[in-house]
């Protein structure tokens, strides 16, 4: 008897490539005759979005699941932050002067690959969103340590591909930005936001949402760059006129240094979710 019971039925991969092999006639051209899983056009149309909706949550569900990933490290930040070496490139004087930042997440995410790999590889696993800029830093800090990292890129009007650090088989590619945001969150034990844009900021604020209504647990919190942000970031206006409690500016702290980070994870506390954080 066959071990699992999906044996016992012809799997859909094989009558794919039968499908192909049919005479080629009005009827096998038409586009009613195709399979529907295998038809792109049926797949792309409006009213299957639940449909594509779920496929973006399960696959790479199923297969972090499969690569054994219990938590991550997740890292926000600026696309247009480049490496050092390449600040002259910069767009403004400040963009060249955040490129410190980009040393800083390739710091702090080899650290703390390096303490995942002595501790369990499969937990806390830096996690970006695959692209140019801090992102590439934070891969890359976990490449320099012999590590894997995620990288959940998305598909933008401009070019957008990810970049060459991500572990190839924890590089996923989406078409919505919720259920790629659900990806970010879903495993998270830390969150650390670089200065950074319009999608950084929108990062930043749904996750902080999820944390302040209960929606997620608490866990470790941390911006980089007190000055950036303040200067972004009126938190204090916000507490004083009473839209967010006084306590909510507590669900962060700001780090200036991967090795500030590293001691913030430390001592963040039992309510932040210590335990998650290896290297006890």
């Amino acid at each position: 008897m066959p071990d699992d019971h999906e044996n016992q039925f012809r799997r859909s991969s094989e009558d794919r490539i039968t499908a192909r092999q049919v005479p080629d006639t009005p009827q096998t051209r038409a586009p009613s005759y195709a399979l529907a899983f295998a038809d792109d056009a049926f797949m792309a149309r409006a009213d299957m979005r639940p449909v594509r909706l779920q496929l973006e949550l399960m696959k790479p569900e199923i297969l972090m699941n499969e690569a054994g990933v219990k938590s991550t490290v997740v890292l926000f930040g600026g696309a247009r932050i480049p490496d050092p070496v390449h600040k002259d490139t910069a767009r403004t004087p400040m963009l060249a002067d955040l490129t410190r930042y980009y040393d800083e997440a390739r710091t702090f995410a080899r650290l703390i690959t390096e303490r995942s790999l002595a501790d369990d590889p499969c937990a806390n696993i830096i996690a970006t969103g695959g692209g140019p800029g801090v992102m590439e830093a934070g891969n890359r800090g976990a490449a320099d340590a012999g590590g894997v990292s995620i990288g959940l890129n998305i598909v933008l009007p401009h070019e957008q591909a990810p970049n060459m650090y991500v572990t190839p088989g924890l590089c996923f590619n989406f078409h919505y930005f919720a259920i790629r945001k659900m990806h970010f969150l879903m495993r998270a034990s830390a969150i650390c936001v670089f200065p950074g844009g319009f999608g950084t900021l929108d990062e930043m604020f749904e996750a902080l949402t999820l944390i302040q209504t209960g929606r997620m647990a608490r866990v470790p919190f941390l911006l980089f760059g007190r000055a950036f942000w303040e200067g972004v970031v009126n938190w204090q206006a916000l507490a004083d006129a009473g839209v967010i409690a006084q306590a909510d500016l507590q669900l962060f702290r700001y780090v200036e240094t991967a090795e500030e980070a590293i001691a913030a994870l430390d001592g963040w506390g039992e309510e932040g979710m210590r335990e998650e954080i290896p290297g006890r």
